[in-house]
């Protein structure tokens, strides 16, 4: 769920997208190498929540506990699989779905709960910050693009320390009338920035999320450090690791 909800039409980015399509996920063109894809970048775009701050261990131990006192008792593999990359909207519209009624009064009850936790128990992932000015100092470009509405990603970034890094260079679920797995926001975020698809990286850590940016034409260095296992990320141009410390090797070849 997160501490708010995890929803302006995208425009479809100015590049071409991969081989000409932006659903088509071929490897980029140039030398393969055995850990990464063998060429430059003009922009990477940043998923927040697993990613750039270790919310999803917080976020998901409290979203077995409303589900169960819900009614509809779900392993925190299960939440991984469903819901983790998705908004908010999206969870709660599933969760009324299978349980036939409004949870309103449930769910606003828990939003608080999210709060003092994130307040009191959100770290940075291990080893963004270092990635992070790695990046920029090769001179790519970065941004975020999460699934959280803007407040929460300037609150949860300012808590870790990380906001200062990426400016007013966020969007965010309410910037698009389709987020993840949808390829919107991260079409959005490259158009905004100016930068084709085909030569924009997406960092994730979600399936939901993976999905989005494959169907985006762009690059994904999924992120397996965290919840999601590495098979449910593994794909067609995607690079999967599992130490942030190797991710400016990899967006730079």
């Amino acid at each position: 769920m997160g501490s708010e909800p995890r929803c302006a039409t995208a425009s479809r980015g100015r590049g071409p997208g991969l081989s000409g399509d932006p659903r088509v996920t071929d490897p980029p063109t140039g030398p393969a190498t055995s850990t990464g894809p063998g060429r430059r970048f003009d922009l990477v775009i940043f998923d927040c929540d697993g990613v750039l701050v270790d919310s999803e261990r917080l976020s998901i131990r409290l979203d077995v506990e409303l589900l169960e006192q819900l009614g509809w008792p779900l392993t925190e593999a299960e939440v991984v699989e469903r819901f983790v990359g998705r908004t908010d909207a999206a969870m709660r519209a599933e969760i009324e779905e299978h349980l036939g009624r409004d949870i309103s009064v449930e769910w606003a009850a828990f939003a608080g709960r999210y709060l003092e936790l994130f307040a009191t128990e959100l770290e940075p992932v291990a080893g963004i910050a270092a990635a992070i000015d790695a990046i920029k100092e090769a001179g790519l470009a970065i941004c975020v693009a999460s699934s959280g509405d803007r407040a929460k990603i300037r609150r949860n970034l300012a808590k870790t320390g990380l906001l200062d890094r990426f400016g007013e260079r966020l969007f965010s679920a309410d910037d698009v009338s389709q987020s993840k797995p949808e390829p919107d926001l991260f079409l959005h975020a490259a158009d905004v920035m100016g930068v084709g698809p085909d030569r924009c990286a997406v960092v994730e850590d979600s399936a939901h999320g993976v999905a989005a940016a494959r169907a985006a034409g762009m690059w994904v260095f999924g992120y397996a450090g965290g919840v999601t296992p590495a098979a449910a990320l593994r794909g067609p141009g995607t690079t999967v690791f599992a130490d942030m410390a190797e991710l400016a090797r990899l967006v730079l070849g």
